[in-house]
C-alpha cells in the first residue's frame, strides 16, 4: 500500500516532471551571437553566457512573477494533475505546487541565501505563503486557515538531506529553480546557442537557446532569459512544435537584487489556524483525488495500481527518449473498453477513455493516444505504456520496434 501511495503520488506530477527530465549529460555548445532584437549588449557566447550563469553569486532578491502553463491537457487529466485547484483544503506545498500543471498563477518570491526563501501564491483574493526560514518550513493557506509545519532534519547541513535541498524542490516554480533544472538536463542532443536579447522586469537580458537536435520531440525549443549583469535567470519559456502560446512562460514582471527585511521571512500561526506537524496532510484523500480516484472505474485497476510494480525500460535518448513501462495487465484497456459500453458505467469511465483519444494500430497490434502538447502516451492492448516528451509517430514506432 505503501509502494502504491508513492507511485500515485509520482504520477499526479509526472507531466511537468517529464517536460524538464527529457535529456542528460553534458551541453554541446554552438557558438552563436546575440543579436539586435532586444537592448544593445556586447556579443556572448553560448559557452560564456553559460559560465556567467554558473557564477552568479546572487542570493538575495525579491519581486513578483507569474508563470503560466498550457500543457494541452484534457479536463478530467487536469483536475487529476492538480491543475484543477486545490479548494480550501490543504495547507500541503505539493497540493500548491501541482496547481501549477495548468492556467496562470502569480506569486511575490523572496530570498536571502539558503536558509531563508519565502513565494506567495496571490491568485486571487486568497493567499497561500511557502516560508522557508533556518529549521523551519512553513506552508499557509489563508482560505482554510490550515498550516503545514516542518522541521528541518537532524543531519541538516552534515551530508544529509538538508532543509535546503527539501526546501528548493518545493519551491522549483521559480524562474531560476526552472532554468537551473533544465540546464542539468541539457546534453549532447542538444543545440545551445544565443538568441535575440531581451528585456525582462526592466532588466536587459541575454537569451540562450536550447533546441533539440533531432526530430520527433514535441518540443521546439527552450528560451532563458538571462539578466546581461548578474547572470540570474529572469524568464523560462518553453515552446511547442505545433507553435502557439509557450506550453510553460514563467518569469519575474518585477525583481530587486537588494537584501529583504528580515521580518520578510516570520512566519507565527494565526491563533485559529489548525497547524499539521510534519507532513502530517501527505497522502490525504488519496483514494478521492488523483490517479487513486481511477481505480474505482471498471477495468482501470491495471492503468493505475500495475504501473508502479511493472518493468520500465528507456528507448533512445535526449529530448526523444520514451519510457516503456510494463503495467502487468493484458487486458486492462479492453477491459475499460467494454465497462464504458455498459448503460451503467460511471462517466468517469467514458471521459477517461475519450480523453485517451482516438485508436491507433500497428505492427504492435492496437492501442489509445493519451495526448497533451508536451507528453504523450500509448496505451496498447496488450499491458504497456509508451511515454515520452514525443510525437504520436514517434510513439506508434517506438512500440512497433520494441514489442
Amino acid at each position: 500500500m505503501a509502494t502504491n501511495s508513492k507511485t500515485r503520488k509520482a504520477a499526479r506530477y509526472a507531466v511537468p516532471v517529464a517536460v524538464f527530465g527529457v535529456v542528460a549529460g553534458t551541453i554541446a555548445m554552438v557558438p552563436a551571437f546575440a543579436n539586435s532584437g532586444g537592448p544593445d549588449l556586447p556579443q556572448v557566447t553560448a559557452q560564456q553566457l553559460i559560465e556567467k550563469i554558473a557564477a552568479s553569486d546572487v542570493q538575495q532578491l525579491s519581486g513578483s512573477a507569474k508563470i503560466s502553463t498550457d500543457l494541452g491537457l484534457p479536463s478530467l487529466a487536469s483536475g487529476l494533475l492538480g491543475g484543477g485547484g486545490v479548494t480550501g483544503g490543504s495547507a500541503d506545498p505539493e497540493d500548491k505546487i501541482a496547481q501549477l500543471a495548468s492556467g496562470t498563477h502569480t506569486f511575490r518570491v523572496a530570498a536571502d541565501g539558503p536558509d531563508r526563501q519565502k513565494l506567495t501564491f496571490v491568485d486571487g483574493k486568497d493567499e497561500y505563503s511557502l516560508v522557508h526560514n533556518g529549521d523551519d518550513v512553513w506552508g499557509y493557506d489563508s482560505k482554510s486557515k490550515e498550516v503545514f509545519h516542518e522541521k528541518a532534519p537532524a543531519d541538516a547541513g552534515k551530508g544529509g538531506k538538508s532543509a535546503e535541498r527539501k526546501t528548493g524542490d518545493r519551491l522549483a516554480a521559480t524562474p531560476q529553480e526552472i532554468a537551473q533544472e533544465l540546464l542539468k538536463a541539457a546534453g549532447p542532443t542538444t543545440d545551445v546557442s544565443v538568441g535575440d536579447t531581451a528585456q525582462v522586469a526592466g532588466r536587459d537580458a541575454y537569451q540562450l537557446v536550447l533546441k533539440p537536435k533531432a526530430s520527433g520531440s514535441t518540443v521546439a525549443s527552450v528560451k532563458i532569459a538571462v539578466d546581461a549583469k548578474n547572470g540570474v535567470p529572469l524568464r523560462v519559456q518553453l515552446l511547442s512544435t505545433d507553435g502557439g502560446k509557450p506550453i510553460v512562460d514563467a518569469g519575474f514582471t518585477k525583481v530587486d537584487f537588494a537584501k529583504p527585511a528580515a521580518d520578510t521571512f516570520a512566519f507565527t500561526p494565526p491563533k485559529d489556524a489548525k497547524v499539521n506537524e510534519g507532513g502530517g496532510n501527505h497522502g490525504k484523500g488519496d483514494k478521492d483525488r488523483g490517479l487513486g480516484a481511477l481505480e474505482s472505474i471498471p477495468g482501470l485497476g491495471g492503468l493505475t495500481g500495475g504501473a508502479g510494480e511493472g518493468d520500465m525500460k528507456v528507448l533512445g535518448e535526449g529530448w526523444t527518449s520514451i519510457a516503456r513501462i510494463e503495467t502487468g495487465s493484458a487486458t486492462a484497456l479492453k477491459d475499460l473498453e467494454g465497462a464504458t459500453k455498459d448503460e451503467k458505467a460511471p462517466k468517469e469511465a467514458k471521459q477517461f477513455l475519450d480523453a485517451l483519444g482516438d485508436k491507433v494500430s500497428g505492427k504492435f497490434g492496437e492501442g489509445r493516444i493519451f495526448k497533451t502538447r508536451v507528453v504523450n502516451a500509448l496505451i496498447t492492448d496488450d499491458g504497456k505504456v509508451y511515454v515520452g516528451a514525443v510525437t504520436k509517430d514517434a510513439l506508434v514506432k517506438a512500440a512497433d520496434t520494441n514489442k
